[in-house]
C-alpha cells in the first residue's frame, strides 16, 4: 500500500499534528490511477527481475550447507566509502553514489562468501523510487507504493574477474533505466503476466532507507535516537540506513543475515575488499545470533 516514503509522510503528519498542527504541511494524494496499466497494457521494457532461472534446488542447498543462519551488521562510514572510491578510475569515482559503491561491494562480498559456481548468474535487485521518473511527475503527497526493483545481472566468474568499476557501472545502470516508460511496463507487466513476484534464486536484494528521516520525526520530544528497520533476518535482503556509530561518526549500516559459514567468510572479504588495514575496522562489526 504505502513505500518507505510514503510510510515517512505519514509519520511526519501524525508528528506535527502532535506538536499542535491543525493539519500537516504536506497532504496526503490518493489517486492511484495514475499508476494503472494502459488500455491495452504493453510491456515494453526488458524486466530481468522476472526472469525465470533453474537450479533453484541447488541454491536451497549452498545455503541449508552453511549453518544456522545468523546477523551481522557493517558500518560504512566516511573512510570506507572513501576506501572504495580509490578503486574507481581517477577522475570518475564522483559520478557514483554511495549506494552503488556499497551495493557493488556487497554484491562482491556476497558471492565469495557464498562460494557460488563462476558460471552462475547472479542478480542484484535496486530498489527505486519511482517519483521523480515520470512526465508529469507523481504529486506531492502520493503516498501509495512507486517502488521498481530493476536487477542487475553478472556471471560470477565475470563479476570476479572485472575491475570494482566493472560492478558499479552495472548497479548505476540498472537504477537508470527505471524511468517513466519502464515504470508504466511494469504496471502493464503486473496485469499482464497476473502479478509475478521476483525470483529470489542466486539473487540479492537492497534497498535503501537512509537520508529518508526516520531519525528526524518529532513527536514533541525532540528527533529519534533511533529510526529504521529492526534488523536484516530475510537472507538476501540489504537496507542501507542511517546509523551514527560508537565513535559518533555517521554513516550507512547494513544489517545482513547469513549462514554461519557464509557470513565468516563475508566478514573476511569484507575486510580483504578494502584498500586499509584491516585493524582500523575491527570496531565497525557488531555481531548477533538470531
Amino acid at each position: 500500500m504505502v513505500d518507505a516514503i510514503g510510510f515517512m509522510q505519514l509519520m511526519n503528519a501524525m508528528a506535527e499534528i502532535s506538536r499542535g498542527s491543525d493539519q500537516p504541511s504536506i497532504l496526503p494524494v490518493w489517486r492511484r490511477e495514475l499508476l494503472s496499466a494502459r488500455n491495452p497494457p504493453q510491456i515494453t521494457c526488458n524486466h530481468r527481475e522476472f526472469e525465470q532461472v533453474e537450479d533453484i534446488k541447488e541454491w536451497e542447498t549452498i545455503i541449508s550447507s552453511n549453518g544456522d543462519m545468523i546477523q551481522q551488521s557493517f558500518f560504512f562510514g566516511s573512510t570506507e566509502i572513501a576506501s572504495l572510491r580509490s578503486l574507481i578510475q581517477l577522475g570518475e569515482e564522483e559520478e557514483y553514489t554511495r549506494f552503488e559503491l556499497i551495493t557493488a561491494c556487497l554484491w562482491y562480498c556476497l558471492a565469495k562468501a557464498l562460494q557460488l559456481s563462476p558460471e552462475k548468474q547472479v542478480r542484484m535487485y535496486c530498489m527505486v523510487n519511482g517519483r521523480g521518473r515520470f512526465n508529469p511527475p507523481i504529486p506531492v503527497g502520493y503516498y501509495g507504493n512507486v517502488i521498481s526493483s530493476p536487477a542487475a545481472v553478472i556471471t560470477v566468474k565475470k563479476l570476479f574477474e572485472e575491475p570494482f568499476e566493472y560492478a558499479v557501472k552495472l548497479i548505476k545502470k540498472a537504477k537508470g533505466e527505471t524511468m517513466g516508460e519502464y515504470m508504466r511496463s511494469l504496471a502493464d507487466l503486473m496485469v499482464i503476466k497476473g502479478r509475478p513476484l521476483t525470483t529470489r534464486a542466486w539473487s540479492f536484494l537492497v534497498s535503501k532507507v537512509s537520508r529518508i528521516g526516520f531519525r528526524n520525526v518529532d513527536f514533541g520530544w525532540g528527533n529519534a535516537l533511533y529510526g529504521g528497520l529492526i534488523g536484516g533476518d530475510e537472507f538476501g535482503e540489504l537496507t542501507l540506513m542511517d546509523y551514527e556509530n560508537a565513535n559518533g561518526e555517521e554513516g550507512v549500516l547494513v544489517p545482513l543475515s547469513l549462514p554461519a559459514n557464509a557470513m565468516e567468510r563475508f566478514a573476511k572479504e569484507f575486510d580483504d575488499f578494502l584498500p586499509k588495514p584491516k585493524s582500523t575496522y575491527k570496531y565497525r562489526v557488531a555481531k548477533t545470533k538470531t
